[in-house]
């Protein structure tokens, strides 16, 4: 797959000319950045390798991580040292790239999916005002007194079990069953997306114009990274398989209870041509010039929250046997973690070394019982000040869970502890403590927040440690 780089002298093995495709250096499909730090991670990190070469300048290991979107807050914090030869401007500069449009996935991701949403739309008004012949001189029109049925109308015609490639052999039945689709309105499950918080979106009319004929209907917007898209970007293998996958996706239901599809539509071609390039994850560093894949971002929640297959395995290829991967698994160990060993492995083929289980003594003292929190409202002293019996709570009620749910897979945990300048000495060994009691290989407290890559070499020991023991991960359930 060509890729897109910045050229920079320290660009490591793995990676070969001919696969980089210069964007001017600036920014693109795959491009090295300056001055992008590694963000925290927010949820569990699996890593994938062999043995880390640490040294003083940190070991090498390729990050991949998901993509924030503008209607959301970014994953990233930059900060200026005075060691850096670059001015907070320009590292502020780049950060804003990142959380902007970078190189552009997020709206290609948003043509997609609107493509579809009007090709619905449109299919719907012309099958309502238009007799069954003329649907049928549209869709296979006379080229020179030649009609010919074009590959992805041969895949709907299979579908409906016709076996015929002539458009001249068909009966009229045949027709009327190939031209409509006969969605039921109240039956779409597809929306339309944008990647603004534009709440008065959220429910529409559409079709109010004259040339609508009177066919309007209620709809609404999605945030962009929602799209079923998005999803498909982080588990697709190739461009191929991405083309299958998008011609597989059902927009809704046709009034005799048939699933529809982009295929049906007709649709599914141009949309792969729409997203060829956001196919390429993008190439960056941290400030300390790691690596880092940056590519996809669907919502945990709704889809499986964990960047791209496509990511994890570009990255695998570059670190070689002694390298390793971290891959983000977002919104959570309960749902990042065991979408990323239930989804994301059984799609890739991909098998984690290790967990590394992020926890914070704030989150863990919430789970303990601690005071709501309220945006906008000064923070509860609880989470200021030094509270033993929270944090045991917390531990109890939500981090031995997680280590369990971790141990179902057969994969051995370490817990990093994300220190906070208003943590304690006391409070972190407690964590550390209780997190090996509950079955965690090991604890460390992790303080890359203040240090940088310095504090957590640790935490990157202890990953080294873990993922040499023997793993014998398993799914927990089958697909049939």
């Amino acid at each position: 797959m060509p890729l897109s780089v910045a050229p920079r002298k320290n660009v490591q093995s793995g990676q070969k000319r001919e696969e980089l495709t210069s964007e001017g250096g600036e920014r693109g499909p795959v491009s090295i950045r300056r001055h992008i730090q590694t963000p925290t991670l927010p949820a569990p990190a699996v890593y994938d390798g062999g043995a880390l070469r640490i040294d003083d300048s940190g070991g090498y290991v390729h990050t991949a991580v998901l993509r924030p979107g503008g209607g959301l807050s970014g994953r990233v914090t930059c900060a200026a040292r005075k060691q850096d030869r670059w001015s907070a401007r320009v590292i502020m500069e780049e950060r804003e790239r990142f959380n902007l449009h970078l190189t552009g996935d997020i709206h290609a991701i948003t043509a997609a999916n609107n493509l579809v949403a009007a090709a619905i739309d449109a299919r719907m008004l012309h099958e309502a005002t238009q007799s069954d012949k003329a649907l049928f001189n549209r869709l296979v029109p006379s080229v020179n007194g030649v009609r010919k049925f074009s590959p992805i109308q041969i895949s709907r015609l299979r579908r409906l079990g016709l076996s015929t490639t002539e458009p001249a052999s068909l009966t009229a039945e045949e027709i009327r069953s190939f031209v409509r689709l006969d969605l039921d309105p109240s039956k779409l499950t597809w929306q339309r997306v944008v990647d603004t918080n534009d709440r008065f979106l959220r429910k529409i009319t559409v079709g109010q114009a004259s040339t609508e004929k009177g066919h309007s209907r209620e709809t609404g917007f999605d945030i962009a990274v929602a799209s079923e898209i998005m999803a498909i970007l982080a588990l697709a293998d190739g461009l191929g398989d991405m083309r299958v996958r998008l011609a597989r996706m059902v927009v809704g239901t046709s009034r005799s209870g048939q699933p529809i599809t982009a295929e049906d539509l007709g649709v599914s071609g141009a949309l792969a041509v729409l997203m060829k390039d956001a196919i390429k994850p993008t190439l960056m560093q941290t400030l300390e010039g790691t690596p880092v894949f940056v590519h996809a971002g669907p919502f945990a929640n709704i889809a499986h929250g964990n960047s791209s297959v496509l990511a994890d395995k570009l990255a695998l290829k570059l670190v070689g046997r002694d390298g390793f991967v971290v891959t983000e698994a977002g919104f959570g160990a309960d749902i990042g973690m065991e979408k990323f060993f239930s989804i994301k492995c059984r799609a890739s083929g991909l098998r984690p070394s290790a967990v590394v289980l992020v926890a914070t003594v704030r989150a863990l003292k919430m789970h303990g019982g601690g005071p709501n929190v309220s945006a906008g409202s000064p923070l509860p002293r609880e989470y200021i000040d030094e509270n033993l019996s929270l944090v045991t709570g917390g531990c109890h009620s939500n981090l031995r869970k997680q280590i369990e749910i971790a141990h179902l897979f057969g994969v051995p945990v370490v817990v990093a502890l994300n220190v906070f300048k208003t943590d304690t000495e006391a409070e972190m060994a407690l964590v550390c403590r209780l997190a090996l009691e509950c079955g965690a290989r090991a604890a460390v407290p992790c303080h890359h927040w203040a240090l940088g890559g310095r504090g957590s070499v640790e935490l990157a020991g202890a990953v080294k440690e873990a993922s040499a023991a023997p793993s014998h991960f398993q799914f927990l359930y089958e697909t049939e």
